[in-house]
């Protein structure tokens, strides 16, 4: 046997064993608690890491440091879509050592994000000396943050095209490794700070970089993992990216065009609480609702882990002509985001305090809130992750879109008299009305007609 034809046995090996119906969802149980451990880790050193910032550096450098390290959830357009593409290709390939199609998407991903990255740089220089930062982020900015946010914003598109590795390792069903990896992020950014503080650096304004690079090591990390799982495909890719004659890229903005759609409007919708915070509440408020979403981050990443553990079981199930039901997942995840909100809940105000020695306070409805919110994006992940289809992510577009007057006028009308629980309660309605129902009409009736088509096949046979 020749070491081409070992390696393409190896990889139909795997292959079939990821297809296996008994371990079907033990990705998403494997994703879930791999990020049950991490995020326990990074919860622990975040409140240790808030609290050195809060005691050394003060409140107003803590509200920036929040402010800045959530700029990236503005941004999850950045990879123009190219997510869906990839996951897509990989998860679908039959030999992804050998699968020429799936090498090149690769090829035609690192190109775009190239060019995404180059423009993001480019336009936070812009931002930067045309002195927009404080317009834009409200009064959360220090004097000289706008150096920070350019620094931000540099180290986040310079490495943008890593980002390709984790969504190999998704399409891949190694959910829990990718995410076993993110657990350098919260040390490496305890020891930054903390080296900050034992040198005497004068780095307040500059804390929300240690984020970024933080997420880039994880993403080189991951591009490692990956090109061992595909080898030779990853090096090949790399190769071709200058070669665009000799290795045309796939089609991609036909997939990639609605998920784009999507990543512009989501995060104008559900990621600038922080700024309408900062602009009808001021420093206090922000401070209050940067602890509070810290907290209950640890829930929302969890369940995000696990939701997309979901995406490759639903592409194979769509590629071998399989009707993947997401109703009991639905049902799963909202019991488990109210228990995991709640597990956070209730030791909440004691976490705040310590966290912030004393500085800062959180008030009962802001806590409900994010628990409602934890648990209503719980329940929309399996109805998005079945929805992973160019129909499915077509259909998403327009309820989108209607979610970005939805969230930010509810938020708007609500944050003057609620305080920043009233960006909280915005979002959670939008995500009910914009998401969860439409999703499950869209579901109900997709089911329906894949169903009547596989037994008209069947009869037909």
């Amino acid at each position: 046997m020749t070491e081409t034809q070992a390696e393409e046995t190896t990889d139909e090996r795997r292959s079939r064993r990821r297809k296996r119906p008994a371990s079907k969802w033990a990705g998403v149980g494997n994703a879930a608690f791999a990020k049950v451990l991490v995020m326990g880790l990074t919860g622990v050193l975040g409140i240790l890491t808030s609290r050195l910032i809060i005691t050394e550096f003060g409140t107003d450098a803590y509200a920036q440091y929040g402010l800045l390290s959530s700029l990236s959830s503005l941004l999850p357009f950045a990879d123009l879509g190219i997510a869906a593409v990839v996951i897509n290709a990989v998860a679908q390939s039959k030999s992804v050592r050998t699968d020429h199609d799936m090498m090149r998407a690769i090829t035609s991903a690192f190109r775009v994000l190239i060019i995404s990255g180059f423009v993001i740089v480019a336009a936070a220089v812009v931002v930067t000396f045309a002195g927009w930062w404080p317009l834009i982020l409200g009064e959360g900015l220090l004097p000289g943050g706008e150096w920070a946010a350019l620094a931000c914003l540099a180290v986040f598109g310079i490495g943008l095209p890593l980002t390709v590795g984790p969504r190999i390792l998704v399409g891949l069903g190694r959910t829990a490794t990718q995410i076993s990896v993110q657990s350098i992020i919260a040390p490496f950014i305890m020891l930054a700070v903390g080296a900050c503080v034992l040198f005497a650096l004068p780095a307040a304004e500059f804390l929300a970089v240690f984020p970024y690079i933080a997420a880039a090591l994880v993403a080189v990390i991951s591009l490692v993992i990956a090109r061992r799982a595909i080898s030779p495909q990853l090096g090949n890719a790399v190769r071709e990216i200058a070669h665009p004659r000799r290795t045309p890229g796939v089609k991609v903005f036909n997939l990639a065009w609605p998920m784009l759609v999507q990543m512009l409007a989501l995060p104008i919708a559900m990621q600038t609480s922080r700024i309408l915070v900062s602009h009808l509440g001021g420093i206090d408020d922000l401070a209050e609702y940067n602890v509070a979403a810290q907290l209950f981050g640890i829930a929302l990443q969890t369940i995000a882990a696990a939701g997309v553990a979901l995406w490759p079981i639903f592409a194979r199930a769509r590629s071998a002509g399989v009707v993947e039901s997401p109703a009991k997942p639905v049902l799963w995840f909202l019991l488990g985001g109210l228990a995991i909100a709640g597990g956070i809940a209730v030791p909440c105000p004691w976490l705040v305090e310590f966290v912030s020695d004393g500085q800062i306070e959180v008030d009962g409805i802001l806590i409900a809130s994010f628990v409602v919110f934890v648990a209503f994006q719980a329940a929309k992940y399996p109805l998005g992750m079945y929805m992973t289809d160019l129909a499915g992510l077509r259909f998403q577009v327009i309820p989108t879109i209607v979610m970005i007057p939805v969230a930010l006028g509810l938020s708007w009308w609500l944050i003057p008299p609620l305080g920043p629980a009233g960006s909280v309660i915005g979002s959670a309605a939008a995500v009910l009305l914009c998401q969860i129902v439409p999703n499950i009409w869209y579901v109900s009736r997709d089911m329906a007609r894949r169903r009547s088509a596989a037994g008209e096949q069947t009869s037909a046979d």
